[in-house]
C-alpha cells in the first residue's frame, strides 16, 4: 500500500501520497451582478478572495488503495481538509472543502490496477 501523508488530510485522516505534488490554484469569487457594462468597463463585486482548489492524480491504484481514498470522502458533502500553506515551508492549515470531478480509467484486467484516478478538492 502507498505511504500516507500527514500534510494532506480529510477530517484528520491522512491521504495516500499522490504520484506528483497536487496542482493548486486560488481564485476570487465575484457576486452574480459583477460583469462588464455596455461600454466594456468591468465592475467587480468580490464576495471572497483566494478560494483554493487542489487537483490530485494517481497513475495506478490497487483495489485496497482505491477503497481507502473513496472511504475518505464517502457520504460527505463537506469535510475538513488539511493542506500545506502556500508560501510557508512546513506549515499546514485546515479549511472546509468538498470533492469534485472524480474520474478514473476502468480497472485493467491484466494488471488488476485502477488507472488515472483523479479528483479535485475545492474550498467551500
Amino acid at each position: 500500500m502507498r505511504t500516507k501523508v500527514d500534510f494532506y488530510q480529510v477530517d484528520g485522516v491522512p491521504m495516500l501520497v499522490p504520484d506528483d505534488e497536487p496542482e493548486f490554484s486560488f481564485a476570487d469569487l465575484d457576486a452574480s451582478d459583477s460583469g462588464r457594462d455596455e461600454s466594456g468597463v468591468m465592475h467587480r463585486m468580490m464576495v471572497r478572495e483566494k478560494v483554493g482548489s487542489w487537483s490530485f492524480s494517481y497513475a495506478w491504484l490497487t483495489d485496497e488503495e482505491l477503497r481507502y481514498l473513496r472511504d475518505l470522502f464517502a457520504g460527505k458533502a463537506q469535510f475538513a481538509f488539511t493542506h500545506p500553506v502556500f508560501g510557508a515551508s512546513g506549515e499546514t492549515e485546515t479549511c472546509t472543502a468538498y470533492m469534485s470531478q472524480c474520474s478514473a480509467v476502468w480497472k485493467n484486467r491484466r494488471t488488476g490496477l485502477w488507472r488515472n484516478f483523479n479528483f479535485n478538492i475545492i474550498q467551500c
